[in-house]
């Protein structure tokens, strides 16, 4: 189980992810919109298509993983930090989840992605937000 540091950028996490690349003398690994697969019913205009959707650094052994919001969405420096629960256990995942979510706010609801087999994403009644994702057996 790991847990990490989630970034949120307005549309310029390339830039922000590559700084610290530098920064900390690592490689950075980068996903954009473009990149994860088509949804007919969700069609992306060419400005979110560049939008990075998922990248990460790691640094000492700590993972930093980042992301573009899509445009539009409220994004306030200070609430753009977010904590990421990666666990093998599906079960306690779903228990801390639905605890959070108890008196928070579910942004994205426990379910299945295409990266994930399981992912949510909540707000904590502080306004923290927690994302949950069960790491895929190797």
């Amino acid at each position: 189980m790991s847990v990490d540091v989630y970034f949120n950028f307005d549309g310029n996490c390339l830039e922000a992810v590559n700084y610290y690349a530098t920064i900390f003398d690592v490689d950075a690994t980068i996903t954009k919109f473009k990149e994860m697969p088509s949804n007919p019913g969700f069609p992306m205009s060419d400005e979110v298509k560049e939008r990075v959707i998922h990248a990460n650094i790691t640094v000492e052994g700590s993972q930093l993983r980042f992301s573009d919001t899509m445009p539009g969405m409220e994004y306030i420096v200070g609430n753009n930090l977010s904590i990421l629960i990666n666990s093998k256990d599906e079960k306690k995942l779903t228990n801390w989840f639905n605890k959070l979510a108890q008196d928070g706010f579910i942004i994205m609801p426990l379910g299945e992605t295409f990266f994930s087999g399981l992912y949510g994403f909540v707000t904590d009644k502080f306004g923290v937000g927690w994302q949950f994702n069960l790491e895929k057996e190797h």
